[in-house]
């Protein structure tokens, strides 16, 4: 049996123009997104899998067809798990053409385990949408996918409304958070930096003294105490990023051997390519992989000759904001090479 013409018809190139900045606009606020984001689109016809994966959803999950979410729902659910740092995707009809099983501006939510909030019509089409939402989270960009539903009736599995539209998915994210560990000159301008940036910082201390309010207004979190104290109390995940700028080699050794335990998506530690090789031996004594220090940005930031504590935070957020957005190891990263001693 070949696929229903609808199936054979739909792929992830959309012949319609890009939503326009009003649009998208318009959906971006609901994921937290400020920024414009340019969506891909690859060529990839959707197969005759789609419809035993309707079938199945639907089957085991009453919920894929019948759930009918409000979009406030919707935006409650999405500010939910971004601060819980989980993932989910998005996806909303951007535009439709004739008839179909739903109507513009509809929303539905696909959690990182495959649950769903709301709607976009049922059947094959949001089975398809459930599939492609996967990726989305995975890759952390957005798609955009085009549906023809001319069907012909014969195939139980289609839609045969006779319109198309075009469903935009995008990647719902938690906050990035940078955890400063240490409050001095260079903290003080990173949490700056990064708060411009789109991130949330954390502040952690051992003196209090270096760890107010008054010193980091735009800190989301001030954590003060003994080291070992205040790991503890630290949530970290994928979206966070660590900066290990302490005022000595023991509180950074500290924090570092702390932070190779963590799914954290950056790590780096202030000082020379020297101490950094030092460090690294006495904890790759400690049972230490190579790999796990491969992970380590040390000297971090990015060689643009930073020199004084407001240069060398615009250095270390470049570096953040590339690990953020899955840029390759840039050549011009501190960390690449050997370079004299960064100033705390």
């Amino acid at each position: 049996m070949s696929p229903p013409k609808w199936y054979q018809n739909a792929t992830e190139r959309s012949t319609a123009p890009p939503p326009s900045r009003k649009g998208l606009q318009a959906i971006w606020p609901a994921a937290g997104i400020s920024a414009f984001v340019r969506f891909t689109t690859v060529t990839t016809p959707i197969t005759m899998a789609t419809a035993t994966r309707a079938i199945s959803l639907t089957t085991i999950n009453p919920e894929f067809s019948l759930n009918h979410s409000t979009p406030m729902e919707i935006f409650a659910e999405i500010a939910k798990l971004r601060k819980e740092g989980r993932k989910a995707a998005l996806a909303t009809i951007v535009q439709v053409q004739g008839s179909i099983p739903s109507y513009e501006s509809s929303k539905i939510l696909v959690r990182e385990d495959g649950s769903i909030v709301g709607t976009v019509g049922g059947g094959c089409v949001e089975a398809e949408v459930w599939a492609v939402a996967q990726d989305v989270m995975r890759e952390e960009k957005p798609r955009r996918l085009h549906f023809n539903l001319n069907n012909q009736p014969e195939y139980d599995n289609g839609l045969i409304c006779g319109g198309s539209l075009d469903i935009f998915i995008e990647p719902i994210l938690a906050t990035p958070t940078v955890y400063l560990f240490g409050g001095g000159h260079v903290s003080l301008y990173l949490s700056k930096v990064a708060s411009a940036a789109g991130f949330e910082t954390v502040v952690v201390e051992d003196r209090p003294a270096f760890a107010t309010a008054e010193r980091f207004p735009e800190a989301a979190e001030i954590v003060v105490g003994p080291w070992e104290e205040n790991l503890r109390k630290l949530r970290v995940n994928e979206f966070s990023y660590l900066a290990i700028i302490t005022r000595g080699h023991k509180g950074d050794l500290v924090c570092l051997r702390w932070a190779l335990s963590t799914p954290a998506r950056y790590i780096g530690m202030i000082g020379s390519r020297r101490k950094f090789i030092e460090i690294s031996k006495l904890l790759e004594s400690e049972g230490v992989s190579a790999a796990k220090l491969e992970r380590v940005h040390s000297p971090m930031g990015l060689d643009i000759g930073a020199l004084t504590p407001e240069e060398i935070a615009v250095s270390v957020v470049a570096e953040m904001i590339a690990a953020r957005r899955g840029q390759a190891p840039s050549p011009i990263s501190l960390s690449s090479k050997s370079k004299v001693p960064q100033e705390r």
